[in-house]
């Protein structure tokens, strides 16, 4: 029996349950479990000189359509509870390790339509040993906007110059509703943070980069319009 088939088994009562009135026509949790393993089989790397020795990504981003993501977003925990487990048999069957725990985040992307999904991946150095079990809590995290502390929490804000912006910062050179922070938590209570714009007139600027949508991580530095914005966690100032 192969991976695929085995996690299909493993999923199959979720999916018969919970899941099937959830994911009816849209992305199904076998299909996120089976991109997740391709992700693992595409990034593998070997470690130094030593070819025996393979490193995985076990930082993970699932990034669905508007719809897709607001069926999963409530079933995500249990949905990572069930794929997680496969993704470390399927880097144990390929010989390799993690650096960490294994996290999976989910976000939505306006320009996928329903049924589509792209996942991307990187190494994430945590405290773990390697076997994903472990990891020290992570530090809260704010957004610090005119000296003004906002906490990032699920699932996140809206940042714009307009009435329905749940952050409303007032600059000419801010749109209306201007762009969304996404914010997820996995099990470990681990963050991602996903800066998206929203069509704004003139655009995001992080770390000196312009972007349309991108991940924010402690010391992350924002430009919206002229105000400046950072990203960080106040705890032992």
């Amino acid at each position: 029996m192969g991976l695929v088939d085995r996690i299909e088994r493993r999923l199959e009562a979720a999916v018969n349950s919970v899941f099937a009135r959830a994911f009816k026509g849209d992305v199904q949790p076998v299909e996120i479990a089976s991109a997740l393993q391709r992700e693992i089989d595409s990034e593998i790397k070997a470690v130094g000189k030593d070819k025996d020795k393979r490193l995985a990504p076990n930082d993970f981003t699932v990034a669905l359509s508007r719809h897709d993501y607001d069926r999963l977003a409530p079933y995500s925990r249990t949905l990572n509870a069930e794929i997680i487990p496969t993704l470390r048999e399927h880097a144990g069957e390929r010989n390799a390790v993690f650096s960490g725990p294994i996290a999976v985040g989910y976000i939505a992307d306006e320009q996928l339509a329903t049924g589509r999904m792209r996942v991307t991946s990187e190494v994430v150095v945590g405290a773990a040993d390697g076997t994903g079990e472990t990891e020290a809590p992570q530090r809260p995290l704010v957004l610090e906007v005119n000296g003004v502390r906002h906490p990032l929490v699920p699932p996140g804000f809206t940042i714009g110059r307009g009435s329905e912006a749940d952050l409303r910062i007032n600059d000419p050179g801010v749109s209306r509703l201007h762009a969304r922070l996404e914010v997820t938590q996995d099990e470990a209570g681990r963050l991602t943070i996903t800066l998206i714009d929203l069509g704004s007139l003139n655009g995001l600027v992080v770390d000196g980069q312009k972007v349309t949508q991108t991940h924010l991580r402690d010391g992350s530095r924002l430009e919206i319009g002229s105000t400046r914005l950072l990203v960080h966690s106040p705890v032992g100032e």
